[in-house]
């Protein structure tokens, strides 16, 4: 399975200021596969710890921070001598070792030489981040779900991505059905790289729904295991009401529909939770389209998707049939799956949406790049409507507006619409 993100890693490798790198993400998002994965293609050796299995070591850096007799302690637990630049080690689950992630300063202090990736979930970096965090003495990564365009490669369709690549539109045109076909499986099995190995191997969509099931179970095991106790009832709400959420018209946030009378600030420490944890993101909503676009957010209007567009459709009980056969009863909720799909794809900070004070009139997604604002109007089908959109673009003269949707590529004066299935390939603007 080829990551985008081993690109990052090779580059990080031959920079001669190379600091010890940190990978964050959910949990399940192939973070130990990708780090092994490296160092098996990059290096002489892996020296691989996981502090969550190798209890005794957990307490490895609480008396001082001598990198020499760390070292040592690796060697005798994996019997392979670290070896600066030949030696790749990987400390997972970092933060469940005292003061583990503090001592990654020590080694771009001390020992430079030695190539140190550690890994760790958001939740769990997050909860150390006040306990002597190496600020500025260690490099990061964010991984998350397999994007689309990483789901065509592993579908082995390389040629299939070389033209969304290269924006070959009359070819895109031609070979439509298959990136449509492969979208279907990709909005069922989402980007978790376990479903998605099971599915490139048994193309068993029950299957896939049973291990989806099973991470959403793993995940709610983590709610109980990690959360504050008081607030954990309410984590399960705001959890589980996330397909009723996006399945309205309007999808903003609304707290009643956790239960009658609800307040946002009996939530908020539940919703930053699920934040932290990397379970969900949050889009505000902006006021107007003025640089910088996070001046203009508001704070207390935003929509909440999940990390993971097939976990999405496992939580709300989707079968294969609904999504791939397009049944009559999907129609409401496809909306919901088409901009759970395209958050996916823009997994950056200034990510918005914009919707009128006193009206329907609403912007799907508002996108700050390049010093332009580039509003983004989702459609699932080939529904090529934009009235909210046309108004948006004519009260703040926005020169250029994105539609995607499944009708083809074509260029008019203002907007431009795209495939859904090239929104990767075209704005290329996704972390790892």
């Amino acid at each position: 399975m080829e990551r985008t993100a081993y690109k990052y890693l090779l580059n990080w490798k031959n920079n001669p200021n190379r600091k010890p790198l940190i990978i964050k993400g959910a949990r399940q998002v192939g973070k130990t596969w990708l780090m092994k994965h490296f160092g098996q293609n990059e290096y002489k050796n892996i020296v691989y710890i996981n502090f969550e299995d190798k209890k005794q070591l957990k307490e490895l850096f609480t008396n001082d921070f001598n990198i020499e007799r760390i070292l040592m302690a690796f060697s005798v637990e994996t019997g392979i001598n670290p070896e600066p630049e030949n030696s790749l080690i990987i400390l997972d689950e970092i933060q469940e070792a005292e003061r583990g992630i503090t001592s990654l300063k020590y080694f771009q202090e001390q020992a430079p030489e030695y190539h140190v990736i550690a890994a760790g979930s958001y939740l769990g970096i997050s909860l150390h981040q006040n306990n002597s965090f190496p600020v500025g003495k260690v490099d990061f990564l964010n991984l998350y779900p397999l994007s689309f365009n990483e789901f065509i490669l592993a579908n082995n369709e390389n040629k299939l991505l070389e033209l969304l690549e290269n924006k070959e539109w009359d070819l895109i045109k031609m070979f439509k059905t298959k990136y449509i076909d492969l979208l279907k499986s990709y909005y069922f099995t989402g980007g978790m790289p376990e479903i998605v190995e099971h599915f490139i191997h048994h193309k068993n969509f029950e299957e896939v729904r049973k291990l989806q099931k099973n991470i959403l179970l793993s995940y709610e095991h983590d709610f109980s295991k990690h959360a504050p106790v008081k607030i954990i009832p309410r984590i399960k709400m705001i959890w589980n009401s996330i397909p009723a959420q996006l399945s309205k018209e309007n999808k903003k946030f609304i707290f009643g529909v956790l239960k009658k009378g609800a307040r946002s600030k009996d939530f908020e420490l539940a919703l930053q939770w699920l934040v932290d944890s990397g379970l969900i993101k949050k889009v505000y909503r902006i006021t107007k389209p003025n640089l910088p676009i996070n001046a203009y957010s508001d704070n207390n209007a935003f929509k909440v998707f999940m990390l993971d567009v097939g976990l999405l459709g496992a939580l709300s009980g989707l079968d294969s049939h609904t999504i791939l056969q397009r049944n009559k009863i999907f129609s409401e909720f496809k909306g919901a799956i088409a901009e759970q799909f395209v958050s996916q794809q823009f997994n950056v900070d200034n990510l918005y949406y914009w919707s009128a004070e006193r009206s329907d009139g609403e912007v799907d997604f508002i996108m700050q790049k390049d010093n332009k604002i580039i509003p983004i109007e989702v459609k699932a089908e080939e529904n090529l409507k934009a009235k909210s959109l046309k108004y948006f673009c004519e009260k703040y003269k926005i020169e250029n507006a994105i539609r995607t949707s499944m009708s083809d590529f074509r260029q008019e004066t203002w907007l431009t619409n795209i495939p859904l299935y090239t929104i990767d390939a075209y704005f290329n603007t996704r972390d790892f």
